[in-house]
């Protein structure tokens, strides 16, 4: 079951620029930089939700490829669920195309797994099932 928006992901070309425009226009500090893969990313908060502020560290990797075909913007809409293998399984069972099959452990121990933009009217979702 879908609980809320977790937190929607920006892609940007400058993490710290990014950081610094959205505390001093919005009065929204940032968390501290943080590492995983080859990304660095910050979030922001808001009440009930975040934005997550994504920067990647190589040229190729997958926020400069992105940035590269769209620009910069908003690269994915993170959902929380109960159970993310159990929602995976029906939307797989309903023909929603997914990236992951099984969900993974992101920089923050939850369990993630990402649906494909084309079963999605073009948005890329992110399941999120945070730890116990």
């Amino acid at each position: 079951m879908i609980k809320k928006i977790d937190h929607i992901g920006l892609a940007v070309e400058n993490l710290n620029e990014a950081a610094a425009f959205f505390e001093d226009i919005f009065a929204m500090p940032a968390s501290g930089e943080e590492n995983f893969g080859e990304l660095i990313f910050s979030f922001l908060p808001l009440e009930g939700a975040e934005l997550e502020v994504l920067q990647s560290t190589e040229q190729e990797g997958q926020i400069a490829k992105f940035i590269q075909k769209r620009g910069q913007g908003i690269h994915h809409i993170a959902l929380e669920v109960d159970d993310i293998q159990g929602e995976l399984d029906r939307l797989k069972a309903k023909g929603v195309k997914l990236i992951n099959e099984k969900p993974y452990l992101n920089a923050h121990k939850e369990k993630v797994a990402f649906l494909h933009p084309k079963s999605t009217f073009g948005v890329l979702i992110e399941l999120v099932q945070k730890g116990e």
